[in-house]
């Protein structure tokens, strides 16, 4: 009986023994595929602090997070390197991710530059508290320009909305969101393309205008629109040249049949009318 318990105890020994060997191997294999997952995934730029609209990235504002390989957005930044220096054209939170179309490149001159979209123009107009919206333009919001003027009487005034759905760039000299409650400011920048800058430079000559704030989802714009610039800038529209009308070809005078007789004879002769 003795030989046999000693037996038994070795049996359970050698049992628990291989199953601590099997626990520590697959411990180990989950340590090395946690490893080799982690040398494989793709490090992106993340914000450690929440980035306002038109400031200029530091590497103080960035950190980096590493990511699984599919998790990685095309269009982020591997390297905060390349990300300093950049102007944020949209306001950018904690934690976010930094993408291409979030941040753009600052060549040179003011950091408004850099917030251009190709083909456009940064213009600037005298507002007060009333042409301002009472303070509540914020650099981000968007517009739509009305136009007044009179033609010389008083009881005669017209009105017309000449431009739609501009960016505000800039409050003042500010180009940040950040603000705690409506400031009455003295002059809005807008972003313009040069025609629409010509209708506002004549809009401001020839009478007054008006700034109306926008509901960021509302898209829809006027189809009359180009009518009133056009009206504004004393511009025909284009008109097309039509073909002149394919001339009638020429109708060959109709002829008669006449029977001459002569004595015994007969001749048939044609006689134009």
């Amino acid at each position: 009986m003795k030989k046999k318990g000693v037996v038994t105890m070795f049996g359970v020994s050698l049992l628990m023994a291989g199953g601590a060997a099997l626990i520590a191997m697959s411990w180990m294999q989950g340590q090395n595929q946690e490893r080799d997952s982690l040398a494989e995934a793709g490090q992106v730029v993340v914000a450690a602090l929440q980035i306002p609209f038109g400031t200029t990235v530091q590497a103080s504002d960035l950190k980096t997070l590493r990511l699984p390989p599919d998790s990685v957005p095309p269009g982020s930044f591997n390297d905060i390197e390349n990300v300093v220096g950049r102007v944020s054209n949209q306001v950018i939170y904690a934690g976010e991710i930094l993408h291409e179309g979030r941040v753009a490149e600052h060549l040179g001159g003011s950091a408004l530059a850099a917030l251009l979209d190709p083909g456009k123009r940064a213009m600037s107009v005298r507002v007060d508290d009333v042409v301002g919206v009472a303070g509540f333009l914020l650099p981000g919001n968007r517009v739509d320009v009305v136009s007044t003027r009179s033609d010389g009487n008083r009881n005669s005034v017209e009105s017309k909305t000449v431009l739609q759905n501009l960016k505000v760039l800039a409050v003042d000299q500010i180009a940040s969101q950040e603000r705690d409650g409506p400031v009455i400011v003295r002059a809005v920048t807008l972003e313009v393309d040069p025609t629409q800058a010509e209708t506002l430079v004549k809009a401001t000559q020839e009478g007054k205008v008006q700034l109306t704030l926008r509901n960021p989802l509302d898209h829809e714009e006027k189809p009359d629109l180009l009518v009133a610039q056009r009206e504004l800038l004393n511009v025909e529209p284009r008109r097309e040249i039509s073909a002149p009308p394919p001339r009638a070809a020429p109708v060959a005078p109709a002829s008669r049949q006449v029977m001459v007789i002569r004595g015994t004879e007969s001749s048939t002769v044609s006689v134009r009318n």
